[in-house]
Formats: structure tokens, C-alpha cells, sequence
């Protein structure tokens, strides 16, 4: 059995974290940034859709889909910003903050998928 490519892995961790915003919104409201427009749980659903999305498109097209999904990484930090500063507990602050440089990898996840995807379609066959 062959082991999953990077790019699979990525498409299947965002499907399920699209699907995530579905099954456990109420975590998902909390963190929208209070600047954007209308009720969270529209955004929830929003990010969610955009999650599943983005999944299915590195999976089909790893070389534009992984470039998104470094642009969706970056799209959501703010929210992830918003959950550190509303965070109540000293506990909650701790894990919130420590999270932060953890979007990091998640682009650079994106952006290598892409790269690895763009290195093998140029490729010339052998003959």
C-alpha cells in the first residue's frame, strides 16, 4: 500500500477541518473577527465551504490548490488572532498565543505541495 502524498494529506486535513465548521460551529463563531459583517455562523458556514473547497482542490490540482490553500492559511489568521485576544483564562491565552506561529508550517505546507505538484508536471517523460 502506498503512503499518501503530502498533497493528499492536505486535501483530506482541510476537508475534514471544512467539515468540522459544520458539526462544531459554536468553537468555529467564537473566533470570527468581530470587524466582519453579519451574524459568525454565516462565516463559519463560509469558512467552512471554502475549507472543503480548498481540500478538493489540492487534491484535483495540486499545483493551483496548494497555492490557495497557503492563501486560505493566511485568510484565517485573523480569526485565529481574535481567539487569543478574546481568550478568558491564563490557559486559554497560553494555548491561543502558542498557536499563532503554528499557521507558519501550514503555509509553507501549501506552498511546497504546489511546488512539488508544478516540479513533477514539468518533468520530460523518459523515453
Amino acid at each position: 500500500m502506498r503512503r499518501p502524498s503530502s498533497g493528499q494529506v492536505l486535501g483530506a486535513f482541510l476537508g475534514s477541518a471544512g467539515v468540522t465548521h459544520f458539526v462544531a460551529p459554536g468553537f468555529f463563531d467564537k473566533i470570527v473577527p468581530h470587524a466582519l459583517p453579519g451574524p459568525a455562523r454565516a462565516w463559519t458556514y463560509v469558512s467552512g465551504v471554502a475549507e472543503m473547497g480548498v481540500g478538493a482542490g489540492v487534491l484535483t490540482s495540486p499545483r493551483k490548490g496548494g497555492l490557495i490553500a497557503a492563501a486560505l492559511f493566511l485568510a484565517v489568521f485573523p480569526g485565529n488572532i481574535q481567539q487569543a485576544v478574546d481568550a478568558t483564562s491564563t490557559q486559554d491565552k497560553v494555548i491561543s498565543y502558542a498557536r499563532l506561529p503554528l499557521q507558519v508550517p501550514l503555509v509553507i505546507w501549501g506552498l511546497k505541495v504546489s511546488r512539488a505538484a508544478g516540479r513533477r508536471g514539468s518533468r520530460v517523460p523518459a523515453r
